[in-house]
């Protein structure tokens, strides 16, 4: 999908797409204020953000740890710690083909599993073991085909929302996901295979971002069936064959992504051809730890 640099002055008026079950679990509300997204308009969002038959493709893969906690704003944020000295990148690739008052885009959120101001930092556990409420996901990039999504994106929660191509392409073995730089030439391709064993999901969690000096935390939500595939011995091995399920081209978002040093052998896949999910305003009750940088 190529970037989408309108923005219309109207919400789209699509609500009654959101009859699921799912979405009657929540009060949708207006923020304290509209958005003013340029000097002319202005929008009267509601939350939290409703996405339906959305398509999911995630990729998880093992990284170095000491390089993924220098991607990290906050000092008492810590990586899921893995192995062999590693923590994990997780690439989760959507097509939201139904926004609640907005059109459909395309997004790759880059986030690294953590825990937050944990006396402890349990090993792997919290990456398979729900129940733990300082577990989340820290996004360090976030490419989006929609201007009006960035900034909404920045403005609201901080998230480092950058507009670009993001070209989505599914057949009967695999979900491939790129996006491109400015000269237009891809720097991050994901295959996620489309089949394996199915698995229900209806998972809470949190996301974590920093606008104006401030660690925040915002609940999102998902609900569908994916199709997953394990690789558990990834734990305890490194090296080998290199199966081309990543490939990083050139320029400074590849330079980034190189920088954690990933382990090219996956560690998780995990595809929904349709799922639904909401992401809601940051949590106002939520008192970030001492020490921020």
């Amino acid at each position: 999908m190529k970037p989408n640099y309108q923005l219309s002055p109207e919400l789209l008026n699509n609500r009654t797409q959101f009859s699921a079950p799912f979405f009657q679990r929540f009060t949708l509300r207006h923020d304290r204020a509209p958005l003013q997204l340029n000097t002319h308009i202005s929008k009267n969002y509601l939350f939290p953000t409703f996405y339906g038959d959305v398509s999911c493709a995630i990729g998880v893969f093992l990284c170095d740890y000491q390089k993924a906690q220098a991607l990290l704003p906050h000092p008492e944020m810590k990586p899921v710690a893995m192995p062999k000295g590693r923590a994990l990148v997780t690439f989760s690739c959507y097509q939201y083909k139904q926004v609640l008052g907005m059109a459909p885009y395309n997004e790759i959120a880059m986030t690294i599993p953590v825990m937050v101001g944990a006396a402890v930092n349990v090993p792997v556990l919290p990456m398979i073991v729900p129940g733990f409420k300082k577990f989340g996901f820290y996004v360090f990039h976030m490419p989006v085909t929609s201007e009006e999504n960035r900034i909404r994106g920045q403005q609201i929660w901080g998230l480092p929302k950058a507009v670009e191509t993001v070209e989505i392409a599914e057949d009967s073995q695999f979900s491939t996901t790129q996006a491109y730089d400015g000269e237009d030439k891809p720097y991050f391709t994901l295959r996620v295979p489309t089949q394996g064993k199915a698995t229900a999901f209806d998972v809470s969690s949190n996301l974590y971002s920093l606008r104006d000096n401030r660690l925040l935390q915002s609940p999102t939500h998902f609900k569908g069936t994916f199709r997953v595939n394990k690789y558990l011995s990834r734990l305890w091995q490194k090296g080998g064959d290199d199966p081309k399920m990543l490939i990083l081209g050139k320029g400074p978002r590849a330079q980034m992504l190189k920088s954690l040093d990933i382990d090219p052998q996956p560690f998780q896949f995990r595809y929904a051809a349709t799922m639904n999910a909401c992401f809601d305003l940051p949590n106002v009750d939520y008192v970030a730890p001492v020490g921020l940088r």
